[in-house]
């Protein structure tokens, strides 16, 4: 059974720190590749960042770029977003995607909110 499992958000303040977590199982993580997705009320779904499936190839939206860090250990089936100095825009709900070159998985979300 295919499973992406995200965890980690949260309510912070301003200017904080979070570390969310997608763990995957059910399939070969390690030839996907992996991103993050976020979704506000009432708006699209965005792409956040993404790793290649090896981690050797990353990209940011450039809202985050400079803020976050997307990171992958495949020995543990995981990828990783780090969000440094979140902002209130920051909030929403954070998406984990698995993408290969024949099918596409997503997780159920996390909640992010920064607020004070």
């Amino acid at each position: 059974q295919v499973q992406l499992v995200e965890s980690g958000g949260g309510l912070v303040q301003p200017g904080g720190s979070l570390r969310l977590s997608c763990a995957a199982s059910g399939f070969t993580f390690s030839v996907f590749a992996m991103t993050w997705y976020r979704q506000a009320p009432g708006k699209e779904r965005d792409l956040v960042a993404s790793i290649s499936a090896a981690g050797r190839i990353v990209s940011y939206s450039d809202s985050v770029k400079g803020r976050f860090t997307i990171s992958r250990d495949n020995a543990k089936n995981t990828v990783y977003l780090q969000m440094d100095s979140l902002k209130p825009d920051d909030t929403a709900v954070y998406y984990c995607h698995a993408k290969s070159v024949y099918i596409t998985y997503w997780g159920q979300g996390t909640q992010v909110t920064v607020s004070s």
